[in-house]
């Protein structure tokens, strides 16, 4: 009777953890939906911040005599800081909680963007851009958030929905800076004062999506890290690495294999993305000869898909999840990146406007609906380094996006089309390590378990639900 009074606190129904078993999209209940909509809501101003830049571009090149070479380094150094911000990301979250971390971050960031406003050299503008594109690191805080709420059944619905959304930031500034820009601009008469003064609606928002984490967010279903009591963490949904120590927790995370293995596969789906974000307008503008508008269109077109497509590859997740267990999350996996893969070589090879669109949608979808299913596996990898795993899997996807971008789209060796099928053959090839993950309790895609789930109560691993 005691536990069915303390379990009916919660608005959601909850597993012996206290991790809600059912994703309510529409409710802003405590905690659970709440973390939710928090989590997702604070990385999408993230987003919105570190891509502000780019639809401005035409006239931050005018105002700030940027050549194509400092746009170039500009565009890497927006994500390339992330890989090393999203591996710190991993242990600051397993010992300070999602909830700081991620607004920590958020506001020692926000500083960089609302200096854009204030930036008048190609140096400082490709530096502030490294510093806002750090914010990034809070996708980590956001996998891991939706990882300690939300139980294994759901938790690859929670994680995709919640980085789709978040993703999304980018098309949003895609249509809104210009849109904040040109009513500036009607107002005031000063191109050079209206893209300034349009700077100042992302760093406003990363500020107050970051206060609104730490006043109304909660890190744990019983509470937050520093205020939880002893009786809690025996029966929360992790153990307290605070006091095991940092250098405990990274090692525990660089020691697992699976880890390493996941980086890989997330460097060449979510890494795949970003190299496709920077490079699929220019392709729809140089060999179909589309108009500037129209390709940009194209390419907000691609990234808003991570809506509908990530969130997809989460539910699929679970789902085979539910049916077969760990070894359908893994051959899901490995098919639907696979199939994203072929239809990457054969992007490359269109040679029509229509076919090119209708195979660039397909694959939009197959890849980013592999980012999802990637994070549908990442909870299960190790208990007490989840922070460190996410983190790991994270920082593969920004330096995959920073490799594909140096060896097929840097320079004149390659044309764009030709740039893309070899993204494609790399995408294929990257994919068949997930075929060497096994899980002694749970198997692997073509190995069954060989030891139970009781055996070795201390095991480092989530149970399978």
């Amino acid at each position: 009777m005691q536990e069915k009074v303390e379990v009916s606190k919660f608005a959601l129904p909850v597993d012996e953890e206290h991790k809600a078993t059912e994703l309510r999209l529409l409710s802003a209940a405590g905690p659970h939906m709440r973390a939710f909509h928090l989590a997702w809501l604070s990385l999408f101003t993230c987003y919105f911040s570190t891509f502000a830049t780019p639809p401005l571009l035409p006239v931050l090149r005018r105002h700030l005599h940027l050549s194509p070479v400092d746009v170039a380094h500009a565009g890497v150094a927006s994500v390339s800081g992330i890989i090393v911000a999203r591996l710190a990301m991993g242990p600051a979250c397993d010992l300070l909680g999602p909830r700081v971390a991620s607004a920590a971050l958020a506001l020692l960031t926000a500083p960089a963007v609302y200096a854009a406003s204030a930036v008048s050299s190609p140096t400082g503008f490709i530096v502030l851009r490294f510093v806002a594109g750090l914010s990034l690191a809070n996708f980590v805080a956001n996998q891991y958030w939706m990882s300690s709420m939300f139980a294994p059944g759901v938790v690859g619905r929670a994680n995709g929905v919640s980085a789709g959304w978040a993703n999304a930031g980018s098309g949003a500034a895609q249509f809104l800076m210009p849109l904040a820009y040109s009513c500036i601009l009607r107002l005031s008469g000063s191109p050079s004062f209206s893209w300034r003064a349009a700077f100042l609606l992302p760093a406003t928002l990363q500020v107050v999506g970051a206060l609104a984490v730490l006043a109304f967010g909660q890190d744990l279903p019983d509470g937050n890290f520093v205020s939880f009591s002893r009786s809690q963490e025996k029966r929360s949904s992790r153990k307290p690495t605070s006091k095991e120590g940092f250098w405990v927790v990274v090692a525990d995370g660089l020691g697992n294999y699976r880890g390493w293995i996941l980086c890989l596969t997330y460097g060449y789906c979510y890494g795949v993305e970003l190299a496709m974000e920077n490079v699929v307008a220019q392709y729809f503008y140089g060999r179909f000869g589309l108009g500037v508008e129209a390709a940009g269109l194209v390419a907000a077109c691609f990234g808003m898909a991570n809506v509908v497509s990530r969130p997809a590859g989460g539910m699929i997740s679970d789902a085979m999840g539910r049916r077969f267990g760990m070894r359908g999350r893994l051959w899901s996996l490995w098919v639907v990146q696979t199939v994203g893969g072929v239809l990457c070589v054969l992007l490359g090879r269109m040679s029509s406007l229509g076919a090119s669109m209708a195979v660039m949608c397909c694959f939009a979808f197959f890849v980013q609906a592999a980012s999802g299913l990637t994070y549908g596996v990442v909870p299960f990898v190790s208990k007490r380094s989840l922070g460190m795993i996410s983190g790991m899997t994270g920082s593969g996807g920004a330096l995959g996006g920073v490799v594909i971008q140096l060896l097929f789209f840097s320079g004149t060796k390659y044309s764009k089309e030709t740039g893309i099928s070899l993204m494609g053959v790399m995408v294929l090839v990257c994919t068949l390590p997930v075929s060497l993950i096994y899980f002694p309790q749970w198997g692997g895609m073509f190995c069954g378990p060989s030891t139970s789930e009781d055996d070795d109560p201390e095991e480092d691993y989530h149970l399978l639900k």
